[in-house]
């Protein structure tokens, strides 16, 4: 058995979460990766993956194995790469994750300098409002906007912000300024929302949490659409601030209830390779903690 091909076979099953997508990935027949992990498994003497009709996922064992593979794999890539010369020159395929409002206005930009920087490397990425899992999905780097309870992933912090009710000053001319929260029951709200016109806004005044529960006039499926809605004066939205900066810099939109705002929001930048990252990881990395920190509408 070659182990190190036996290695990389596996955690190509356990990233793509199956043998057959597994075979597509390395372009090699379903038979020989199927051989290769069962070698692997009697070579370790231990069941690595729990195997039925509908899921092939890693057992407990294998999971912390995968781990291990992962930084093995990476360190002897690292080490061909430095005996070669080119340790210093990141190089091959990045796949980045991040929310799609935020990603389009603070994560392109960065990818676009990070491609000018290093021009061995292509960028993948999938710009989500969902949470991707990056084991799963084989994704090197995502930016998370929200607590990460019990998240086995490495994470910095970048900033925050904060969850805002605006609306158009053309809009609250007319109709008036709310200044609690019960006062938007004679306003036109706005919800972004994909599955449900039911709504609640949570807001927090003096350390107690004010749940406030609306019908809208407008249920909406992106926060560009609720955004824009606001900004040509049909009511109030609820967004994170980073959403509107622009706009309210501009004096497109105004803040209201800023007393009555919940905590903000934190944002991390996430990986899954700890201090053992690849160089086009580590350099992607260094580049976003530097410029996402610097971003003053990221620090609410």
């Amino acid at each position: 058995m070659d182990l190190m091909q036996a290695m990389k076979t596996y955690v190509a099953v356990v990233e793509s979460g199956g043998f057959t997508p597994a075979a597509r990935k390395l372009d090699i027949s379903l038979s020989v990766v199927s051989r290769l992990v069962t070698e692997l498994e009697t070579h370790l003497g231990v069941r690595l993956l729990t195997r039925t009709t509908r899921v092939v996922r890693p057992t407990d064992t294998g999971a912390a194995y995968f781990e291990n593979c992962k930084r093995i794999l990476a360190e002897i890539e690292e080490a061909e790469l430095a005996a070669a010369g080119t340790h210093a020159t990141p190089r091959g395929q990045l796949v980045v994750t991040a929310p799609v409002l935020f990603g389009a206005r603070h994560v392109t930009p960065i990818v676009v300098e990070y491609l000018g920087r290093y021009p061995e490397v292509d960028v993948h990425c999938l710009l989500l409002d969902r949470n991707v899992n990056l084991v799963e999905e084989g994704v090197d780097v995502g930016v998370r906007i929200g607590e990460l309870p019990g998240s086995p992933l490495q994470a910095i912090p970048v900033g925050r912000v904060r969850r805002v009710v605006c609306a158009a000053p053309s809009y609250l001319k007319t109709h008036g300024l709310p200044r609690t929260p019960e006062e938007l029951a004679g306003h036109t709200l706005i919800q972004v929302t994909g599955i449900t016109t039911l709504a609640e806004w949570r807001f927090s005044h003096q350390g107690t949490v004010l749940p406030y529960r609306y019908a809208p006039r407008l249920a909406t499926s992106t926060n560009d659409s609720a955004i824009a809605a606001a900004v040509a004066g049909l009511g109030l939205a609820r967004v994170l601030s980073y959403q509107v900066a622009d706009e309210l810099r501009d004096g497109k939109l105004r803040v209201v209830l800023a007393d009555y705002e919940p905590p903000p929001v934190p944002i991390h930048v996430i990986h899954r390779e700890g201090r053992h990252a690849m160089r086009k990881v580590r350099a992607f990395l260094d580049l976003a903690i530097d410029r996402l920190r610097a971003d003053q509408s990221l620090n609410g």
